[in-house]
């Protein structure tokens, strides 16, 4: 029996403002991800303070969640087998230097900072993050 696994991606503002939305949500296709929801908005400095909190006192807090409420964000819930590694692995490294070619940090990735894309890096990760960017009957099937 298979067990399918949910995780969320969000595609950052600076891949927005490239035009990569549709390119991107392509890849997720390909790679056999269901979409299960899907919503561009915009996030407010303090919710993007509330969606980081993991790193509040690291160096880059304030740079992240400055520019993750700069413009229009996409956030998507993904279902496949292993959805989580299979992303995280179609997202490439976080520094986009050290990217692998085809991975969506490669392509669409400004900087170390501003990398595109944004995924759940474990199951109770992706619960949390998940649940603030869906209600739960969004997520019903």
């Amino acid at each position: 029996m298979k067990t399918l696994q949910r995780t969320l991606t969000i595609i950052k503002p600076d891949a927005v403002r490239k035009k990569g939305i549709g390119d991107i949500i392509e890849q997720f296709e390909k790679q056999g991800f269901q979409i299960l929801c899907l919503k561009m908005l915009e996030i407010s400095k303090h919710q993007a303070e509330q969606f980081y909190a993991v790193h509040a006192g690291k160096p880059f807090y304030n740079s992240l969640t400055t520019f993750m409420s700069s413009g229009p964000i996409v956030a998507l819930a993904l279902e496949k087998e292993n959805a989580i590694a299979d992303l995280r692995k179609l997202m490439g490294a976080t520094n986009p230097a050290n990217a692998e070619e085809g991975t969506i940090r490669k392509k669409w990735a400004t900087n170390i900072e501003n990398n595109a894309i944004h995924g759940s890096d474990a199951e109770d990760t992706a619960r949390f993050e998940l649940s603030f960017f869906f209600a739960g009957y969004e997520l019903a099937q």
